[in-house]
């Protein structure tokens, strides 16, 4: 969705020529991925982190076009809400310190994108939602005035034919009602791209879908909303239903929503992408004037714009990317996790869901066959739910029947096996050790973002209102985050 339109009214005409060009690039994709050689290459990691801007008051500061006009950093773009920014790190190999690389990028990214925000009283914070964040801090006086984000507003409200229902437990209860999709802004995330080969694809983005769970409990950092604290990922829950486009008297067959984990473990590349232009019409028709099958007869790769756009207004947790350049790849865009708490720990997430993900892929065709695949989705909305609290169901090679298994105790089996996997790889022995010590350091204190975030909070209770208990809390997050110390260093007493 990172695309610069012009329009944000469409007709139906061109709604019609859209769906048709996908299915043209569909089939050019099956030609494509029969082509010898396509999508070898080097393993490579990319990522991409959201932010929410604060001013001094620690309240959301609507400043991000402002910001992206000073800065001038074709890395930095602006996102559906005026109180967001995206920052979109460099491809790098996976060799050597990518994570490290990685880091360093983003850190020298915060300061510079800061020293052109303090002037407007602005200040990034990496956090999967802001704690201060009011319920009248939303509605369309804060959407982002591009046409993309109107026409995508446009889009699903049309689908939806009423307002969006968003109703989340927890510890405590939130049910609210929205006219627009700007309550899908609250969420901001660090999504990371992984580049595998094409030929084994499906084995490579099933291992993922495995092992996510596991990696979204220990990396959860949003715990509250509006006051309310609500599931360890309330994102997961909040974006789900803030863009649930389906209009409620046609959910009798049980139609997905856009955001979803999956429709059953993937048999091929090209199932992913059909499946999303099959299951959901079109938002932005866009066209182009490729002849992507004239591309591929002069032994080319065409870009598949349509395909690619239309797959980027669907938004499964786990995402399959074409990329048209390098000879044509794909990756996998592991969208689930959360923003901060630090550059450092977001590094280690990363690391640690590659490692995981490496650790079962011998073993996943026989995993895949005896876990069937709504237990994984199970074990990702408990995860969300419960953070490292949840019981999930865990298949093992020599199990003779599933059952419920603390999630924390599958990390210490798996965390280890994770870093065998890697090993195997060209990532540095050093990049290894320093990252996943600290998931291990997160496993063996039990502490992840959203329990710090959570037991500072309810601590400060007990002498502060509840809004100065999240604004204090906040205080301190930003003072360890700026300092980019690991999570698991971090006191829970002032």
């Amino acid at each position: 969705m990172g695309l610069s339109i012009k329009q944000s009214e469409f007709t139906a005409e061109e709604f019609e020529r859209f769906a048709a060009k996908v299915r043209t690039d569909l089939s050019a994709l099956t030609r494509l991925l029969h082509r010898p050689g396509f999508g070898e290459g080097e393993s490579s990691i990319g990522a991409e982190v959201e932010f929410y801007i604060v001013n001094p008051d620690l309240r959301v500061q609507p400043i991000n076009t402002e910001i992206a006009a000073s800065v001038k950093d074709p890395q930095l773009t602006v996102e559906l809400n005026r109180f967001n920014l995206e920052y979109n790190l460099k491809p790098q190999a996976f060799r050597g310190n990518p994570f490290g690389r990685t880091e360093q990028e983003l850190l020298s990214a915060i300061r510079r994108i800061n020293q052109h925000a303090a002037p407007l009283d602005g200040e990034l914070v990496p956090i999967g939602i802001l704690p201060t964040l009011r319920q009248s801090d939303m509605g369309a006086k804060v959407m982002t005035d591009e046409p993309r984000y109107h026409a995508l507003s446009n889009a699903l409200i049309k689908q939806r034919g009423e307002p969006f229902s968003i109703h989340i437990g927890g510890n405590d209860v939130i049910d609210l009602e929205a006219d627009d999709v700007t309550m899908e802004g609250a969420n901001t995330s660090f999504q990371l791209h992984w580049r595998v080969p094409a030929h084994r694809f499906a084995d490579y983005f099933n291992a993922v879908q495995l092992v996510t769970p596991i990696v979204l409990a220990l990396a959860s950092n949003s715990p509250s909303l509006f006051g309310h604290h609500l599931w360890d990922e309330t994102r997961i829950a909040l974006f789900k239903q803030s863009i649930d486009s389906r209009s409620p008297n046609r959910r009798n067959w049980r139609h997905p929503p856009r955001v979803y984990y999956g429709n059953g473990w993937a048999r091929s590349a090209w199932e992913l992408f059909a499946a999303s232009a099959s299951l959901y019409p079109p938002i932005i028709p866009l066209m182009s004037d490729e002849d992507p099958m004239a591309v591929i007869d002069r032994g080319d790769v065409p870009k598949l714009e349509e395909m690619r756009l239309h797959q980027g207004t669907t938004w499964p947790w786990n995402r399959a990317i074409f990329d048209h350049t390098e000879g044509g790849h794909l990756r996998i865009e592991i969208r689930s996790m959360p923003a901060g708490p630090t550059a450092v720990d977001m590094c280690a997430n990363g690391l640690f869901v590659i490692g995981a993900a490496l650790a079962v892929l011998d073993d996943i065709g026989h995993l895949t066959s005896i876990l069937p695949f709504h237990y994984t989705e199970h074990n990702f909305y408990r995860a969300a739910k419960y953070g490292i609290g949840a019981d999930i169901i865990w298949p093992h090679k020599d199990q003779v029947q599933l059952q419920d298994t603390p999630l924390l105790a599958v990390a210490r089996e798996l965390l280890p096996r994770a870093r065998e996997a890697l090993q195997r790889t060209a990532v540095d022995e050093a990049e290894i050790h320093r990252l996943l010590g600290i998931i291990e350091g997160r496993i063996e204190n039990s502490v992840t973002g959203a329990r710090w975030q959570r037991r500072v909070t309810e601590s400060l209770f007990k002498s502060l209102s509840p809004d100065e208990a999240f604004r204090s809390m906040l205080t301190r997050y930003m003072a360890n985050q700026k300092r980019n110390i690991p999570l698991h260093e971090w006191a829970l007493s002032p």
